[in-house]
């Protein structure tokens, strides 16, 4: 099948592949790329322009990426592409701050050189690792484009699920799979609900320069308003991703780049020197929210359309893709068997090795971010006793960067740098 984008209107075209994937982001485009490794077709149904997800400047956005989402991507085919671009994250420093005193000096420190197994992970800004992404999908033939479509129907047929989008476009498959996001309209139209809470938090994220070197140090300080994340980019640059009071936020999103930068900089502290914003900032209001049920009748969900949490350890993009791993090693094992790619009984094995891992990274980010951000000096001595004698057990200490790495559990055969084919 070759690859192939629309931006024109195109009338009752129809498209056929063994998947049908709804969402262009970044969790949906490498999936195609991980289902291709093994054979398989699918068609990837954007409502954007591919231009507009292509966009080459700087904007402020940036993801973590875990050791082994790395090995994940360097299985793709992708890192290669990336890897220039990309910053390591060598150590992490957590620490319960105040506003004013920056990162307190009773911190975890976490060395990757504990784990020996390179760094912890990497920042890789978002208009690099999604431009390697989508030329990777358009130069791979088993992946058809069709953007921009929207999904305005779906439908169980027999032995498939039929897409129809606003254009006119029918796109058949065996299974569909939802990447659309939180607000997921796959979901919606299967009749999956969502559950969880809305934090009283929005995140607000940018970019800085800084005067000082940031030594490819992560910084994770909780303050009393919420987390706040710096992230090592490449340079003298990092990636903030700052969670404050909602109406707080609301106003700041909305002040001018001085009022902004005079909120911000208290809280980030001296010890990176001078502070500029670099970039665009952006707002997003945090809530808990996790589907129903990650699969349906021909239908399985990945990434935030399966599940939203808190971005205070910075694992949202990594959660997603080793749904994505999850969910493709599943389906290239059925195809192995001659086994229909969207029965129950094969997204029963999806659902049930990725309920455990989603639950659990839910729950830890919601206690955490429920214990932390607060001023109370109860909560705070006790914060501070458990960082101390986090950083004083060398044992925990090394079991936490692993987990941080995405180094546990029963990891997927592309977390662990292997590919499908």
């Amino acid at each position: 099948m070759d690859t192939r984008s629309s931006s024109a209107i195109t009338r009752r075209m129809e498209h056929q592949a063994d998947v049908v994937i709804v969402g262009g982001g970044l969790n949906g485009p490498a999936l195609a790329l991980a289902l291709a490794q093994s054979g398989i077709t699918s068609v990837l149904v954007d409502a954007r322009p591919m231009e507009l997800r292509a966009e080459p400047g700087f904007d402020g956005r940036a993801y973590a990426i875990a050791l082994a989402t790395r090995r994940m991507l360097a299985a793709l085919g992708i890192w290669d592409r990336v890897a220039d671009q990309a910053a390591p994250i060598l150590d992490i420093k957590v620490s319960d701050g105040r506003e004013g005193d920056g990162a307190s000096p009773l911190y975890v420190h976490f060395d990757h050189r504990e784990i020996g197994e390179g760094p912890m992970g990497h920042m890789i800004e978002d208009r690099f690792l999604r431009k390697a992404i989508l030329e990777a999908v358009k130069a791979n033939p088993l992946v058809t484009s069709l953007s921009p479509h929207r999904v305005i129907h779906q439908e169980i047929a027999t032995g498939a699920h039929l897409v129809t989008t606003d254009t006119g476009a029918v796109v058949r498959g065996a299974l569909l799979v939802g990447c659309d996001g939180r607000e997921s309209q796959v979901a919606s139209r299967a009749g999956l609900s969502r559950q969880g809470w809305a934090y009283s938090q929005t995140a607000l994220v940018c970019a800085l320069d800084h005067t000082r070197p940031h030594h490819n140090t992560a910084h994770q300080m909780f303050l009393p308003s919420g987390p706040l994340a710096l992230l090592p980019l490449p340079g003298d640059r990092v990636s903030v991703v700052w969670s404050e009071d909602r109406d707080t936020a609301v106003a700041l999103h909305e002040a001018d780049d001085s009022t902004y930068l005079a909120a911000l900089a208290p809280k980030v502290g001296s010890f990176l020197g001078d502070l500029s914003l670099t970039g665009g900032r952006h707002a997003y209001p945090l809530d808990l929210s996790l589907a129903s049920a990650l699969t349906a009748a021909r239908l399985a969900l990945v990434g935030d359309a399966a599940h939203g949490i808190h971005p205070l350890a910075g694992q949202g993009l990594n959660l997603g893709l080793r749904d994505v791993a999850a969910l493709a090693e599943v389906l290239s094992e059925a195809k192995q068997r001659g086994e229909d790619l969207g029965t129950a009984v094969v997204l029963d094995r999806y659902a049930r090795w990725r309920r455990t891992d989603i639950l659990a990274l839910a729950a830890t980010t919601d206690v955490i971010n429920r214990v932390f951000s607060n001023d109370n000096p109860v909560m705070r001595g006790l914060r501070d006793l458990a960082l101390g004698a986090a950083q004083a057990m060398p044992p925990v200490r090394r079991a936490m960067m692993r987990e941080a790495a995405g180094l546990t559990g029963d990891l997927p055969r592309l977390m662990r740098g292997e590919g499908l084919g």
